[in-house]
């Protein structure tokens, strides 16, 4: 069975999902909801994911009408998000405002507390459990990317600073907190300056540079007007044909019997219309299906093995003469350090600099 559907390519059958990101006070909020009550018709069609206890309830009155708004209490996990996204959904808006996103990482019961949270037997881990961490966010980004609706996620950032030499600590600015890819998966991302007034772009595609201007200026409801008309150019299939079709991929990594399940729910004439795009998903079901049965016997390593691995990162550290062999350790991203290998190399740089300031 075939895998895709190849067709003439159409304009205006895409959703976009929008990242602002900046220090308290920025302005992302409020550019976020007027930039979404210019998407959409009617305020009431945009919805507001607050995390931040409630806060949402103060920009109340910014808009020409009530928006409608929920809250998302701890555990901040990418099930969690994932299932506010789709209930919203379900709800009939149009365009999502999520205000944090930033909880996803650092917030109680987040991505971070995921990889750091003690093992079965109640004992804590030696290495953080990323890998498991990461596939939580992997469902996570399917449903925010694959969503029948605009959304606009809202990212809290601060500075940060990279202590790789921790006799010269470098500042890196300031900095959006979230998975580090996260920016550069959405259609359009920016970090904002000056409560809002100015914006330097992360990632912007060029349909949407004459929407957000050079960086000099708010960003306002025209900045969604023009997203907007440019989201309704080509021709448009009807809203619950593309809601289907969102939630069939969707169910994909639920497996075969979640997108059958989902097709058994449809009248004949939606079948017709249909029956090429669950085909296509039915074929991808089936990749999620041979993953989970390939992963089932794969789970974390068993602690001997993770030692055994640690012992041999705390000879490779032991050996390294330079800070550039250091380094390459600490940016490969396949390898967990233990806290006490992460003392050991923090260690060994300071042993490697006195000594190369010995030969001086």
């Amino acid at each position: 069975m075939a895998i895709l559907n190849i067709r003439p390519v159409q304009s205006g059958q895409s959703k976009v999902v929008i990242g602002l990101a900046g220090i308290s006070g920025s302005g992302k909020t409020y550019s976020a909801l007027l930039m979404a009550r210019g998407m959409v018709n009617k305020a009431s069609e945009i919805g507001f994911l607050d995390t931040e206890n409630g806060r949402g309830s103060l920009y109340a009155g910014i808009l020409d009408d009530k928006f409608m708004i929920a809250d998302l209490y701890p555990p901040f996990s990418p099930e969690r998000y994932a299932a506010a996204i789709q209930e919203f959904q379900d709800a009939g808006v149009k365009i999502l405002v999520i205000d944090s996103v930033s909880h996803l990482m650092e917030g109680l019961g987040g991505l971070d507390d995921i990889a750091n949270a003690p093992k079965a037997d109640g004992s804590p881990r030696k290495v953080a459990n990323w890998i498991g961490a990461k596939r939580s966010n992997k469902y996570f980004m399917n449903v925010l990317l694959q969503a029948n609706m605009d959304i606009i996620c809202c990212i809290r950032a601060r500075e940060k600073t990279d202590f790789k030499d921790p006799n010269k600590p470098v500042s890196l600015g300031i900095q959006p907190i979230c998975e580090k890819n996260f920016m550069f998966e959405l259609t359009a991302s920016l970090m904002m300056f000056n409560e809002g007034k100015n914006q330097s772009f992360l990632k912007i595609p060029s349909f949407l540079k004459e929407a957000f201007g050079d960086g000099n200026g708010y960003i306002g409801q025209n900045a969604g007007i023009k997203i907007r008309e440019w989201l309704n150019q080509g021709e448009k299939e009807s809203p619950e044909i593309t809601k289907i079709k969102s939630e069939a991929l969707m169910a994909c990594e639920n497996g075969v019997e979640a997108v059958k399940e989902l097709w058994s729910t449809l009248d004949k004439e939606e079948k017709e219309k249909l029956k090429s795009h669950f085909a296509i998903c039915i074929e991808s079901a089936k990749a999620y299906d041979k993953q989970k049965e390939d992963n089932a016997n794969d789970e974390a390593k068993p602690e001997t093995q993770q030692d055994q691995e640690q012992e041999r990162i705390k000879k490779f550290i032991e050996k390294s003469e330079t800070i550039d062999q250091l380094k390459q350790l600490e940016d490969n991203e396949d390898v967990q350090l233990s806290e006490e290998n992460k003392d050991l190399l923090k260690k060994q740089k300071v042993k490697i600099l006195q000594h190369e300031a010995s030969k001086i």
